[in-house]
């Protein structure tokens, strides 16, 4: 009879420690092309980061930023893509859309005092400079959504942000 007990005990007990694991899910926001680029080192150096902890919103929709040139052939994904500088300096990519509401026109902004990425509508946070989008607090934490990325990568001279 004990050893049954122990067993259930156990069984229950490896049951919730399943069920308690944080998973993440970054996939939410449908996708969608991306085709960011940049041809030299200088367009590099105006239109995109300059380090750590740095950031732009790239949305084509609206011309945004205004000084980088969009092609025919340039995509911002869902809603907009987030270019930001992680906290060694090197560039990350997210989609602007929050995860949690999954609209174009909702869309994530830096508070800078903070230094977090927030949903306007929801208020979920999310950490774009050192932990890859993840969910800070918010809906988004609880039910463990994060924010779609995107790669950055070596282009022709310097980088180009592109679709998964």
């Amino acid at each position: 009879m004990i050893k049954y007990f122990c067993l259930s005990i156990s069984l229950i007990a490896a049951l919730l420690l399943v069920a308690g694991c944080d998973r993440l899910d970054n996939q939410r926001i449908p996708p969608a092309p991306v085709n960011i680029t940049f041809a030299t080192v200088g367009d590099w150096n105006v239109q995109g980061i300059g380090g750590a902890l740095d950031y732009k919103r790239f949305i084509k929709e609206q011309l945004l930023p205004p000084d980088y040139h969009y092609s025919a052939l340039s995509a911002t994904g869902f809603g907009g893509i987030l270019l930001a500088g992680d906290v060694n300096g090197e560039p990350v990519a997210y989609d602007l859309s929050c995860p949690v509401e999954c609209k174009r026109d909702v869309r994530i902004f830096v508070d800078a005092e903070a230094m977090v990425a927030e949903c306007p509508k929801c208020h979920s946070t999310y950490d774009i400079f050192s932990l890859g989008g993840h969910p800070l607090s918010g809906q988004a934490a609880r039910d463990g959504f994060g924010l779609r990325r995107y790669n950055v990568g070596p282009g022709r001279n310097e980088y180009m942000i592109v679709s998964n």
